[in-house]
C-alpha cells in the first residue's frame, strides 16, 4: 500500500446525486484512473451489462465470496440485496498501474475510506436538495414508488454523513461539478 500506484478515488453518493455521471466523466479525462466494478446480489437493470456496471451474482455466490474473504468491503443494502467490492477487481486495477476510482453507496464509501485511509480520496457528491434528488430517481424511469420512497428516506439518512468524508462536491449544476472534481482529483493524484 505504499507504494503511488496504490491509491484509491471513492465517489459516493445517495441515489440519484450524480455520482455515476462525475466518474464516468473522469475516467475520460484521467487516463490513470480505471473504474472498480462492484459485485452485487440484485436484478440486473435493462441498461446494464454483466462485467461493465457491476458483477452481478447471485445471494448464495456472494455469501460464498463474503466467507472467503474475498471482498474489501462489503454490505447488505437491502434485504438480500449485497453490494460489495472484490479484492481481485482492486488487484487487477492496481496490477495495470492505475488509481482505483469507486462509485459506491455511502456506507461502502466509509468502509472503503477506513480499508485505504491515507491513500483514498473520499469525495461526498452532494445534491441540491431532497426535492431534487426526488426529481432525478423519477426521471430515471426505473424506480417504483416504494423504491423511491426507500431511496429518499435512506439519502436522508446519508446526508448526515457528508462530513465523515475528504471532500463534499455540491452536484447543484454538473458541469461546475465536473471542473470541481477534476481539480481536487488532479491534486490527489499528483501527491
Amino acid at each position: 500500500m505504499e507504494n503511488l500506484k496504490h491509491k484509491a478515488v471513492i465517489f459516493s453518493a445517495p441515489s440519484g446525486a450524480g455520482k455515476t455521471t462525475i466518474v464516468h466523466h473522469l475516467l475520460k479525462t484521467f487516463e490513470a484512473l480505471e473504474f472498480s466494478i462492484s459485485a452485487c446480489s440484485r436484478p440486473r437493470r435493462h441498461n446494464e451489462r454483466k462485467g461493465k456496471d457491476y458483477h452481478f451474482l447471485s445471494i448464495d455466490d456472494f455469501k460464498a465470496k463474503i466467507a472467503n474473504d474475498e471482498f474489501v468491503e462489503w454490505e447488505e443494502v437491502y434485504k438480500d440485496n449485497f453490494y460489495g467490492t472484490l479484492k481481485s477487481e482492486v488487484e487487477r486495477i492496481w496490477s495495470e498501474g492505475k488509481t482505483v476510482i469507486f462509485d459506491v453507496d455511502v456506507v461502502g464509501g466509509l468502509n472503503l475510506k477506513k480499508y485505504f485511509g491515507d491513500n483514498a480520496l473520499a469525495i461526498f457528491v452532494k445534491p441540491p436538495s431532497i426535492n431534487h434528488l426526488e426529481k432525478r430517481l423519477r426521471t430515471r424511469e426505473t424506480e417504483t414508488e416504494a423504491s423511491i420512497a426507500r431511496r429518499i428516506g435512506k439519502a436522508e439518512q446519508e446526508l448526515k454523513t457528508a462530513h465523515n468524508f475528504d471532500y463534499v462536491l455540491l452536484n447543484d449544476n454538473l458541469e461546475v461539478a465536473f471542473a470541481e472534481a477534476e481539480e481536487v482529483v488532479n491534486t490527489f493524484l499528483e501527491q
